[in-house]
């Protein structure tokens, strides 16, 4: 991972953990529900957000590389990986 895509996501990810700790003293406080809800939305954005960060780099590294390569078995390795996280879980 190149470092402006390492510092964007470190940079995201302490903002979701610092929403995260806020959703916690809401619950805590007994925060109305919706209003907690919300948040957490807004923090799964913040990672969906991330995934989409680190996926993109990945692309453009590693199965960049893969598919371009001469290792055919490497190729297929990589292009399962990337299947593999968009399968739905049972």
């Amino acid at each position: 991972m190149d470092d402006a895509t390492r510092k964007a996501v470190v940079r995201r990810l302490a903002s979701a953990a610092g929403h995260v700790k806020g959703i916690e003293r809401m619950v805590e406080d007994d925060t109305y529900c919706i209003d907690i809800i919300k948040q957490i939305q807004a923090v799964q954005a913040a990672l969906n957000k991330v995934s989409v960060l680190i996926l993109d780099n990945h692309l453009r590294t590693c199965v960049t590389a893969a598919i371009q390569g001469d290792d055919a078995a490497e190729r297929e390795s990589v292009l399962h990986e990337i299947t593999s996280v968009f399968e739905l879980s049972n």
